[in-house]
């Protein structure tokens, strides 16, 4: 079976069912808020998986784009469509400063100073009073798109949403195919050969940085205005940790693994709660009525179970096994 020739009907089954789950009995906000965290790991991994650069600080990108867009709508009383812009330029500006001070570095010195300008964006937001402070930024109004179309229905909601985020993972796949991103490639594979070839690497990193903060900043902004309100644990570090799980998961280096990675992770976060109880009443034992306490201990078994058995993530093992049953087992 030829992988390549797969994937563009496994995107079509997947958008597919994507625009008739609420009419399934899907939770409309539920899957909203799992695309965003998809499209916030695939710009994630158009940093990691395919330039090699490994940040610690895309919660920065996400959690400050969500505060701009929160406030410009509720505030400043701008636009939906406009809040989303707003929120998408200050993650690319962010990006731009955070890939100037980091690509200076290698390896975990850029990743570590990553994280300190992300700290520091949490501190920010934790003593600005148009923040919210610990309470968040709350009650963000959703609005009218271009001032026609009601966001107030969920189901209104999801249809931008999902057209939104369909948009922005084709500018990931453009951007991934284009002779742009071939270099991106070849600097995670050999930057010493790239520079003998005449290329500014910094130059297309920093590019690279900004596309991503960019990305990610739109999801932020799109994660804004579904739930309506913006907080610190966007911009908190541990949303950068949960990113690299959701990447690592599913797969780095595929467009696929991170899309697999964020649903694996999100419908554990919400639903483990609810297996645990389903379990708890189908055994008896009621130790498993606790799972929905202990989210972050089955999330990290999780994670050391597909680094160990899934070294390349879900996805990645799953097209390396089609592409060796393609070519008789000689995949390497």
């Amino acid at each position: 079976m030829n992988t390549k020739k797969f994937a563009p009907i496994g995107y079509g089954l997947l958008l597919l069912g994507l625009i008739i789950a609420p009419f399934a009995g899907a939770y409309p906000v539920f899957i909203m808020k799992l695309l965003c965290f998809a499209l916030f790991a695939s710009a994630f991994n158009l940093l990691l998986g395919y330039t090699g650069l490994l940040s610690f600080g895309h919660a920065a990108f996400l959690g400050g784009a969500a505060y701009i867009t929160g406030q410009s709508i509720k505030v400043w009383g701008v636009t939906p469509e406009i809040g989303l812009i707003l929120g998408t330029i200050s993650g690319a500006l962010l990006g731009l400063v955070m890939g100037f001070f980091a690509i200076r570095r290698q390896g975990i010195y850029a990743t570590m100073i990553t994280l300190a300008l992300a700290q520091m964006l949490f501190f920010a937001c934790l003593q600005l009073p148009f923040t919210g402070g610990e309470d968040g930024l709350q009650g963000v109004p959703r609005g009218k798109l271009f001032g026609l179309i009601d966001l107030s229905s969920d189901m209104t909601m999801y249809y931008v949403c999902l057209v939104v985020v369909v948009l922005a993972f084709l500018v990931i796949v453009r951007t991934i195919h284009s002779p742009f991103g071939q270099v991106l490639k070849g600097i995670k594979e050999n930057e010493p050969r790239a520079i003998s070839l005449g290329y500014d690497t910094n130059r297309f990193k920093l590019l690279a940085f900004v596309i991503s903060a960019a990305i990610a900043g739109l999801a932020g902004s799109l994660k804004t205005l579904v739930l309506g309100f913006a907080t610190l644990s966007d911009v908190h570090w541990s949303a950068s940790g949960h990113v690299v799980l959701m990447t690592l998961v599913g797969g780095l280096g595929t467009l696929s693994g991170p899309i697999l990675g964020s649903a694996v992770v999100v419908m554990l976060e919400n639903k483990i709660g609810d297996f645990g109880n389903f379990l708890a009443h189908l055994t008896g034992v009621e130790w498993f009525n606790t799972l929905g306490e202990s989210v972050t201990i089955v999330t990290g078994l999780i994670f050391v179970v597909c680094v160990l058995a899934f070294r390349k993530g879900l996805m990645g093992e799953l097209i390396a096994w089609l592409e060796r049953r393609r070519t008789g087992g000689k995949a390497h």
